[in-house]
């Protein structure tokens, strides 16, 4: 029982954040809700230490302890800001998405869906990175999310409902592969994070320097359908627009052994999402262990 009351006062909780924006002018919103993550990094200190420990770890002795701090800040308000569009993009018309994000490389998407196998969009917690699909979806383009469930189902049916009224279509992680397959089949765009710990399930491939563990799905995915890999990502400008990058396609090669291609791969992609770090590091999202898992020791290994 209590369980069920903590999960609606959640989904309240929720629901008033998300009518914030919808009162106000859209760059007034933003700019309000993003003063929250600044109070939940200076004031609640929400995960404040992991999120400076995983700057040094990537930038080490560049940057001082004051640069950290910024930049920690910066991510928090950006955050927040993301979480903002999205409660509000459902509600966004094309024109309106259209004038807020500007595509560079939209090319690449309309070159890869000729050859009629879908397209494996990947992307991390970077940015506005849900206001990205909708972007697209807004362009004409058929967009599935990968999405995995939220602890709280009356949250996730919410969030999927957003994702649903801004035309992105839903691929639970329950039905992954056979929900992957069919998009792809049907000549779909499927979008997917990758930066998450994989814990066991991931393939170790290094990350600012560092082992982490991350999801061999998009590689596995590629190589089993044919299906491009293209890299994407979104990043805000002064005045609370976007511009949403689509990098040129990547290409399984079905005569390289397997395990070597899938990590071929996924340690492409992830070399990109570095390079957008280190190029917009306030715009990267990070609060979450991301080299929790530690690789084996040589010896478990054998």
């Amino acid at each position: 029982m209590w369980k069920r009351i903590r999960h609606r006062i959640e989904l309240a909780g929720v629901k008033v954040l998300a009518a914030l924006p919808g009162v106000l002018p859209h760059r007034f919103s933003v700019k309000a809700v993003g003063l929250l993550g600044a109070l939940a990094f200076d004031l609640f200190r929400i995960r404040r230490a992991v999120t400076l420990e995983n700057i040094e770890r990537a930038f080490g002795g560049t940057i001082d302890k004051s640069e950290r701090v910024r930049i920690g800040r910066r991510s928090y308000v950006n955050f927040a800001k993301s979480m903002a569009e999205f409660a509000i993009m459902g509600r966004l018309s094309r024109t309106a998405l259209n004038r807020l994000v500007r595509f560079e490389g939209a090319e690449h998407f309309d070159a890869a869906l000729s050859h009629g196998k879908g397209i494996i969009a990947v992307t991390g917690h970077f940015g506005s990175w849900e206001l990205f699909g909708a972007a697209a979806a807004a362009c004409g383009y058929p967009i599935d999310f990968l999405v995995g469930d939220q602890t709280n189902k009356l949250v996730d049916n919410l969030m999927n409902g957003i994702r649903n009224d801004a035309g992105i279509g839903i691929i639970a992680r329950g039905i992954a592969a056979r929900g992957v397959f069919q998009s792809l089949g049907n000549n779909r765009i499927v979008a997917l994070l990758f930066d998450q710990d994989a814990r066991k399930a991931g393939i170790f491939v290094d990350f600012f320097g560092t082992p982490a563990s991350t999801f061999p799905g998009a590689a596995q995915f590629a190589l089993r359908t044919g299906a491009p890999i293209i890299f994407s990502y979104i990043v805000r400008q002064p005045d609370e627009s976007h511009v949403a990058y689509i990098q040129p396609p990547v290409y399984p090669d079905p005569g390289s052994e397997k395990e070597e291609e899938i990590a071929r791969l996924t340690a492409a992609f992830t070399n990109e999402l570095q390079g957008c770090a280190t190029r917009h590091p306030d715009h990267y999202f990070w609060a979450h262990r991301r080299w929790k898992t530690k690789p084996a020791p040589p010896a478990e290994r054998t």
